[in-house]
């Protein structure tokens, strides 16, 4: 584990980042990446994902199960608006009666999607679409 994190040590140190702290937490598997970059934070929709692919390929090198990266605590704040989403559905489905589908998302957002609506004994979550477009629809369990 130590030669991954020097590895990913050096990765960062090589980009040249204004400033960048990073933290390891082997408990979550989580590494936190602050960075203190006004060209970097503008493009963190596209860093974020460009080195979670990074680091993932470094950590399966090692044989090693990948962390999940969050920089600037992105990840986490989405996290948290995804649950929102999903809470705001959930009421919206069980209000309305009908089928509540959501937008596309990757499968990391849809797992918390289904993770979250589990919550609720009334509904339940099903995946539909292909690719890019694949999406949560929010269903009610309709008893006989």
């Amino acid at each position: 584990m130590e030669k991954i994190k020097e590895t990913i040590e050096k990765l960062i140190d090589s980009l040249k980042f204004q400033k960048a702290e990073l933290t390891f937490d082997d408990e979550h598997r989580r590494i936190t990446l602050i960075i203190d970059d006004r060209i970097a934070n503008d493009r963190m929709d596209m860093i974020l994902p460009s080195l979670d692919h990074i680091f993932g390929l470094i950590f399966r090198k090692h044989g090693e199960r990948p962390y999940v990266l969050d920089i600037n605590y992105y990840r986490r704040e989405r996290e948290r608006l995804i649950e929102e989403l999903a809470r705001a559905a959930a009421k919206k489905a069980v209000l309305t009666k009908n089928d509540v589908e959501l937008p596309a998302m990757n499968a990391y957002e849809r797992r918390i999607v289904h993770m979250e609506i589990k919550t609720h004994p009334d509904l339940l979550t099903e995946s539909t679409g292909m690719g890019k477009e694949r999406r949560v629809v929010v269903k009610r369990i309709i008893e006989e």
